[in-house]
């Protein structure tokens, strides 16, 4: 397996989840709901938050804008590592801090 393979199957694993994630916020089940309000975020934030998401999918999974996808990435997942930690939530920030970890080899791999 070359370093362009597994750079690519990284990245679109993460376009995946990106997606997934950016769809759950425009969707807006009841739970996530719950949480901004907790939060004490604007009730529109999350489609804010869901067009981002989206965005850094799609720059994820074309190979020409990966590098922005990661950068945009990186910072999606700093303000929630950062905002988890700020809240007590240790334990919430690990998936986090390990999707952020994975943004190197999906970003380093040859075009």
């Amino acid at each position: 397996m070359t370093l362009a393979t597994v750079s690519n199957t990284v990245a679109l694993f993460l376009a995946s989840l990106f997606l997934l994630v950016g769809a759950a916020h425009i969707i807006g089940p009841q739970a996530l709901r719950a949480i901004y309000r907790r939060r004490q975020f604007a009730h529109s934030f999350r489609y804010v938050a869901g067009a981002i998401q989206l965005l850094t999918a799609l720059f994820l999974a074309v190979p020409q804008t990966r590098f922005w996808g990661g950068a945009l990435a990186a910072m999606i997942l700093f303000g929630a590592i950062v905002s988890l930690l700020n809240h007590g939530k240790y334990l919430y920030a690990i998936p986090a801090i390990l999707i952020m970890i994975a943004l190197v080899p999906a970003i380093a791999g040859p075009i």
